[in-house]
């Protein structure tokens, strides 16, 4: 099989083809052969363009939806965002809880560290 795209078009392909993709990764980065790891990678990448198709993540529409969903991307926990935005654990806890309104270093911190585009900061702060 040569380096040709693989399309997923329907929900059985799909299924199956995250069945093929655990098979292989049960089998062990280790175990398998440079073929394998080929078609690995294009399944992968076929099932995730199938699924920014026909599962969607909506927009966050908070400034603390937006920096959690952030803090998914970049694999953060809490405290390590925390420390990243120079802040304390509870600032940054009650401000993504809701219990404290964002403030200005908060703001700065998280349009320099997180690259969260200023619009969107001004227009939900």
């Amino acid at each position: 099989m040569k380096n040709e795209k693989i399309l997923i078009q329907k929900e059985g392909d799909y299924n199956d083809a995250m069945n093929e993709i655990l098979s292989l990764m049960n089998k062990g980065e280790g175990n398998l052969s440079q073929e394998e790891v080929r078609k690995l990678g294009q399944m992968a990448l076929a099932a995730e363009e199938y699924e920014d198709r026909h599962y969607p993540l909506p927009m966050p529409k908070t400034i603390s939806e937006m920096v959690e969903l952030k803090r998914f991307q970049m694999k953060l926990t809490q405290a390590a965002l925390a420390e990243m935005l120079g802040l304390g654990k509870p600032k940054l806890s009650q401000i993504l809880n809701g219990k404290r309104e964002p403030d200005v270093p908060f703001l700065k911190a998280v349009y320099k560290k997180l690259g969260i585009d200023p619009g969107f900061l001004l227009d939900n702060a």
